[in-house]
């Protein structure tokens, strides 16, 4: 069975407007070619029309997108050995050029990115790594966004996510760390001794200069023993006391009466 003309007409109409006819979201820009010409003003969002056989419609995504740079052997300045993975946020700003100039901006973008996360890790200390990460995070995004810009493609943020490092290198900062504590222990030990030392020297000068305040002292401690409640208490006594005591002794001993 054959159409007549008016229907094949109207069928190739219909095809024609369905092909012209193209529906962008909020999120996308069409860059537009006629005759692989490119048209400068970006398309969309919503309704366009384009030519069907003469124009070709490619779509940009504008949305935030994030890459997670897979991890990277990294020899650090000092000549440590680590792996570090980052992630990195980036939008298309100009789909005009995303398309222009770069041929896919996405794989381009992450390729750029795992170089520089390379390069500058590898200019850093692991010290800088490890306690400057802003510093290093913003370097890299930085360095990505003065070369990406070319391409239409904004870098807003980088994010050093991991470094791992050697087992051996773990265990030797766990010793530092260690013996770190231990100094602090020790200086802190030293200087509460220093301050107690200074404090008992400013009595013993109070004690010195009040003979009187010595034995109140004396009368205080005892006070404290006694209500305590020991079942022993020792009360010293002057030297000067027994001394007559010991002479008689040692006469009696001498005299063969002890």
């Amino acid at each position: 069975m054959f159409f007549s003309t008016p229907i094949i007409i109207l069928i190739l109409l219909l095809f024609f407007l369905i092909s012209a006819v193209k529906i962008l979201s909020e999120y996308e820009r069409g860059v537009v070619f006629r005759l692989g010409r490119a048209l400068e003003r970006p398309k969309g969002p919503g309704v366009i029309i384009i030519i069907p056989m003469i124009d070709r419609l490619a779509k940009v995504n504008l949305q935030l997108m994030t890459y997670d740079v897979p991890s990277q052997d990294i020899i650090t300045r000092d000549n440590v050995t680590v792996r570090v993975n980052a992630v990195v946020y980036f939008r298309v700003v100009d789909p005009w050029k995303a398309i222009i100039e770069v041929r896919d901006y996405n794989s381009a973008t992450q390729l750029l990115a795992q170089t520089t996360l390379r390069s500058v890790c590898g200019q850093s200390d692991l010290d800088d790594l490890l306690s400057a990460r802003d510093k290093i995070n913003a370097q890299i995004a930085d360095i990505l966004d003065k070369h990406t810009d070319p391409w239409g493609i904004k870098v807003t943020l980088v994010e050093l996510k991991a470094i791992d490092l050697p087992i051996e290198m773990q265990r030797a900062m766990a010793k530092q760390a260690e013996a770190e504590r231990e100094r602090r222990a020790k200086v802190i030990n030293a200087e509460g001794e220093y301050q107690a030392a200074a404090k008992m020297t400013e009595a013993a000068k109070v004690l010195a200069e009040e003979p009187i305040s010595l034995q109140l002292r004396y009368l205080q401690t005892l006070r404290e023993i006694a209500a305590e409640k020991n079942s022993t208490t020792l009360f010293p006594i002057p030297i000067d006391l027994v001394k007559p005591f010991i002479k008689i002794y040692e006469r009696l001993e001498q005299e063969g009466k002890v």
